[in-house]
């Protein structure tokens, strides 16, 4: 899907890192949620509180998610991280993502 229509997007900008990771939340009719972001090249972790589903729009990254070895993604692909999680990801070239907000 490349547009999403009739959705509220929260103003106020989520930013990380200094600056290095920042994304936006879109809201849907149903209570949904996904953030539209980009982050620069470096390295960060994350933490989950609800399963997540990172798909990669642009860009080239390596992804270690818990128990698993270091996965290399680029634009096109996705992948998902579980809830209550920490995963790290180091970023090789600018990355744009869509994070989806997923209900076990």
């Amino acid at each position: 899907m490349s547009q999403f229509d009739q959705v509220s997007i929260i103003r106020k900008a989520n930013i990380y890192f200094d600056g290095k990771v920042t994304s936006r939340t879109v809201v849907f009719a149903d209570g949904s949620r996904k953030t539209l972001g980009i982050m620069q090249p470096g390295e960060y972790e994350f933490a989950t509180s609800e399963k997540e589903l990172m798909e990669i729009q642009a860009g080239r990254l390596q992804v270690k998610l818990p128990d698993q070895d270091w996965q290399v993604f680029t634009g096109g692909q996705q992948f998902y991280v579980p809830a209550n999680a920490a995963f790290q990801v180091k970023v090789e070239d600018v990355s744009d993502y869509c994070c989806s907000y997923l209900a076990d």
